[in-house]
C-alpha cells in the first residue's frame, strides 16, 4: 500500500475512492471500506481512501480533538483492510472554503477519480453545499459516478444518522475511553484501543520497589484513557506479553504531575527495553487511581492488580 500525504504527490488512474477522517477506522468504518475494497478490485481499479489531518472538527472550532489512531496508525489498519492508497491530507481554513465543485475537480485531476463511494448524508465543500445529489451532478460534468450507501433500517424503518453516529461512532469511542470503559470502546472498534511510544527513562521508582514499568513516551494528540489501572497486551517487536498498566498521575509519589504518564510493568519479564516501541492494548479497566498512605500499600495493591491482570489476560487469548 502507498500513503501520500497530500493530493499532488498522487498521480492515479480509474480511482474507486471514499472520502472521510476515519478516526479509529471502527466497525462502522470498515464496512464501506470493505465494500470500496471488493469493488474496486472487482474492477481492477485502486482502491483509495482520503483523510484528513489535523481533525476538521478541531481546525473549524478550535477545540483540540484527541484522536483514536495517528495518520500513520490510521494507515497501516487501511492497509490490513486490503486498501492500495491511503492520501492524508492536511486540513485547512483554505481548504474549507473551497466549492465542492473545485474540490472534486482537484480530485479528478489527480486521483482519476472514476467512482465515488460515500454515505447517503456525507457532504463536502464549503457550506457543506456538496451532497450527495449536488456530487452526483458534478460527477456527471468530470465524469465520476457516485455510489451512495443507504441508511440502515430496521423492521420499524430507517435508522437516523443520528441513532447511528450514537451506536457506533469516534465521538462515541472517544467518550468511551475518556471514562476508562475500554472494553466497550473495544466492541465499537473491532479491535482492543492502542497507545504506543518509545520507552524512556522514568524516575526509577518501579524497579525500588521490585515492579519495574516501561514509560512510554506516547503521542499527546493521542486520546488517553481515564486515570487508572489496567489489563493490556504489550507488543515489543513480535514479542507478545501481559502487562498491568498505570495512566495518570502517579499521586502516591507525584500528586503535583499536570501530565498523564503510561507506565507498564510487563508480567513474566525481565530485560532493558529503553529506546523501544512498545505498544499497549487496553482490554479492560480494573481500578481506580489512588493515593496510598504508604509505599507498603502500594506494593501490596499492586501484587493484586497483577494477578488480576494474569486473570483477565489469560481468558482473552
Amino acid at each position: 500500500m502507498k500513503h501520500y500525504h497530500s493530493l499532488e504527490e498522487a498521480n492515479l488512474k480509474n480511482s474507486y475512492l471514499t472520502i472521510g477522517v476515519f478516526d479509529g477506522v471502527h466497525r462502522g468504518h470498515r464496512q464501506i471500506i470493505t465494500k470500496l475494497v471488493d469493488d474496486a478490485h472487482a474492477k481492477n481499479s485502486p482502491a483509495v481512501v482520503l483523510t484528513f489531518d489535523p481533525h476538521p472538527a478541531s481546525v473549524l472550532t478550535g477545540k483540540e480533538i484527541r484522536l483514536l489512531t495517528t495518520p500513520d496508525e490510521r494507515a497501516l489498519i487501511l492497509d490490513s483492510l486490503d486498501v492500495d492508497v491511503v492520501i492524508t491530507q492536511r486540513f485547512t481554513r483554505d481548504l474549507s472554503t473551497a466549492t465542492a465543485f473545485e474540490y472534486m475537480s482537484s480530485l479528478k485531476q489527480t486521483v482519476g477519480l472514476s467512482h465515488l463511494l460515500i454515505g447517503y448524508d456525507f457532504a463536502l465543500g464549503k457550506g457543506r453545499e456538496g451532497n450527495a445529489p449536488r456530487l452526483t451532478e458534478i460527477g456527471k460534468e468530470l465524469n465520476y459516478t457516485v455510489e451512495v450507501i443507504p441508511a440502515l433500517s430496521d423492521e420499524s424503518g430507517v435508522i437516523s444518522s443520528t441513532e447511528i453516529r450514537k451506536l457506533i461512532s469516534s465521538t462515541e469511542i472517544r467518550k468511551l475511553i475518556s471514562v476508562g470503559n475500554v472494553s466497550e470502546a473495544t466492541k465499537l472498534l473491532g479491535y482492543e484501543y492502542p497507545l504506543g511510544g518509545i520507552v524512556i527513562h522514568g524516575a526509577g521508582r518501579g524497579k525500588q520497589i521490585n515492579f519495574p514499568t516501561a514509560n512510554i513516551d506516547y503521542p499527546q494528540g493521542k486520546a488517553t484513557p481515564s486515570n487508572g489501572i489496567y489489563a493490556c497486551w504489550a507488543t515489543l517487536g513480535e514479542e507478545k506479553f501481559m502487562a498491568a498498566t498505570s495512566v495518570g498521575f502517579n499521586p502516591t509519589f507525584t500528586p503535583e504531575r499536570q501530565i498523564q504518564s503510561v507506565e507498564a510493568y510487563l508480567l513474566d519479564f525481565d530485560r532493558d527495553i529503553y529506546d523501544q516501541y512498545l505498544k499497549l492494548e487496553f482490554v479492560s479497566r480494573i481500578r481506580d487511581e489512588v493515593k496510598f498512605e504508604s509505599v507498603e500499600a502500594l506494593i501490596q495493591q499492586i501484587g493484586k492488580d497483577v494477578e488480576e491482570t494474569r486473570k483477565i489476560l489469560e481468558n482473552n487469548v
